[in-house]
């Protein structure tokens, strides 16, 4: 935007997508999209439950919650509550507007059970977060074997991660306690194994500390198992990026956001963009309202 570099953040599932493109990809940047327009900051205990699980010092939190169910409606006035109460350290700041944001998404009605899949990027590490296991793999393909025992002991882990990845695709299908016991006893042996490379034995074992997000399949059988959803949908920006260039006005940023998140969510819907934006254009109303038929499918699936 303006020929500078910037960020887009791609949010949707398998009915529809949402871009917006801003110049942080930070924590606080995502959760203030996450509000869906909103502007305020929200104390509530969501809020004062991040900040307690974020460690935020006591000192710092007391004053805080006593301005518990306090709303501020904009930045300048949240700005103005911390300096009031004496939260100016970057870090507690940082706290703080985190909590109070996921206070605000709360009380909006997002669910505490919203799972926010990504592929390990810090930032998404909120609410229920689950991992790509197609990222998580990909940390062991990058693995470079400098023996021939290696390059086999790489090739066997690869194998049982496929495996175990079919066995969670099936699990989906018929989610049952026995299954889920066997498949964490089959996750904890996979990626607890000693093999003849230290490289892969600490790939290994980085993955297994990610062991609550790689298996929230378990729990919650709804979610998908990679964010090849993502993925695909922001080719679609970069796409248009490329042929346009970038935007020069803040109109234009916008008219690029709102289009391609129109054009993408009309095809996962099966709806003609072009039909769709002859039938705002021209007033007719005959196609309803996208968020009423996400709701639909949503509700009657298939």
């Amino acid at each position: 935007h303006k020929g500078q570099n910037g960020y887009c953040t791609h949010i949707g599932n398998k009915l529809f997508s949402w871009f917006q493109s801003t110049e942080s990809k930070s924590r606080i940047n995502f959760l203030k999209l996450l509000r869906a327009g909103h502007s305020d900051y929200c104390i509530n205990m969501d809020a004062i439950a991040y900040m307690q699980s974020n460690k935020m010092p006591l000192y710092v939190l007391k004053p805080i919650i006593a301005n518990l169910q306090t709303v501020l409606t904009n930045d300048m006035q949240w700005d103005d509550f911390l300096a009031q109460n004496g939260v100016v350290k970057d870090r507690h700041v940082q706290i703080a507007a985190e909590g109070a944001l996921i206070g605000s998404i709360v009380e909006h009605g997002i669910s505490r059970k919203l799972v926010i899949l990504s592929d390990d990027a810090g930032q998404f590490n909120v609410l229920l977060h689950a991992l790509c296991w197609i990222h998580a793999e990909r940390s062991i393909n990058k693995v470079i074997p400098f023996t021939d025992q290696a390059k086999k002991d790489l090739n066997t882990v690869r194998d049982q991660i496929w495996r175990l990845y079919k066995g969670l695709k099936q699990y989906k299908e018929n989610p049952n306690s026995k299954d889920k016991k066997r498949l964490k006893a089959i996750f904890d042996k996979t990626f607890t194994q000693k093999t003849h490379s230290t490289t892969l034995n600490q790939a290994l074992k980085r993955l297994y500390l990610n062991k609550a997000e790689l298996l929230l399949v378990l729990e919650r059988p709804d979610i998908p198992l990679h964010n090849n959803i993502s993925e695909n949908a922001i080719r679609e920006y970069v796409k248009k990026r490329k042929i346009s260039g970038s935007t020069r006005s803040e109109l234009g940023r916008q008219c690029r956001d709102t289009f391609t998140s129109l054009k993408k969510t009309c095809r996962k819907l099966d709806v003609s963009f072009w039909q769709y934006l002859k039938d705002r254009i021209e007033e007719k109303k005959l196609i309803p309202n996208l968020a009423d038929l996400i709701r639909q499918q949503t509700l009657n699936p298939g």
